[in-house]
């Protein structure tokens, strides 16, 4: 039992890989992924999944949209896959691959196929993925499994998710096909959503914060030009 890893000893790893500091309006959007991914890999009725594996290259593209230095954000990623011990191009393969799928499916096909009431010819891995979630009493459900479903049906049809009556419909469906909670799957979407409006506008009053910052730098300097001016050749 000594074994198992802490969130000390995944911290630890993390900040041991990626050395440079993390921007502060996002540190604590890394380090609550990074708690969250490890509280998983720990638990014994947690497996890895494509879907799964969806929701947290979604999660971190979103909430680390806009991070400077830009170059930085793939250190992180990193950084968090080996911090719990993940292959991180597991992760970005499996999510190109699903939402390619999503991408090349009508919504309606995607939503049947996801809830286990038609079985497409698609991508075997997939839908033995969802045989097996919606067989197994013990399935590990999460918050970035529901994300990673979520992000399917964005990808199949972006206006449908904005649409509250079929989006609801859709998930209700899927959770019952799946055996999940659609109470939970909704709850867990709906903060989701808000969560991302919020760093939207943490994101837009930082950004009028810099500009408003450069402008006084730029009038300073301006001002010590001008002080510094040398005298009038008529003296």
């Amino acid at each position: 039992m000594n074994n198992v890893r802490t969130v000390s000893d995944t911290k630890r790893t993390f900040y041991t890989v990626h050395t440079r500091p993390i921007n502060t309006i996002y540190r604590r959007v890394v380090e609550e992924l990074m708690v969250e991914m490890h509280l998983l890999s720990v638990n014994i009725d947690f497996s890895y999944n494509p879907i799964y594996g969806l929701g947290v290259v979604t999660t971190f593209d979103r909430f680390m949209q806009g991070y400077q230095p830009e170059r930085d954000k793939e250190s992180v990623f990193s950084a968090l896959c080996q911090a719990v011990e993940q292959d991180e191009q597991r992760y970005k393969q499996d999510a190109q691959r699903l939402g390619e799928l999503a991408k090349s499916l009508p919504v309606n096909d995607l939503i049947a196929w996801l809830s286990q009431t038609t079985h497409l010819d698609r991508d075997a891995d997939l839908q033995a993925q969802l045989q097996a979630i919606a067989n197994n009493p013990n399935f590990k459900y999460s918050r970035l499994f529901a994300i990673g479903l979520f992000s399917l049906l964005e990808l199949s049809d972006p206006e449908l998710v904005k649409d509250e009556k079929q989006r609801n419909a859709a998930l209700k469906n899927i959770a019952s096909g799946l055996h999940l909670s659609d109470e939970k799957l909704s709850k867990d979407l709906d903060l989701y959503r808000s969560n991302l409006d919020k760093i939207s506008q943490a994101l837009v009053v930082m950004a009028d914060m810099l500009a408003a910052d450069r402008k006084k730098r730029e009038q300073r300097k301006q001002q010590s030009i001008t002080s510094f001016a040398p005298p009038s050749s008529n003296d």
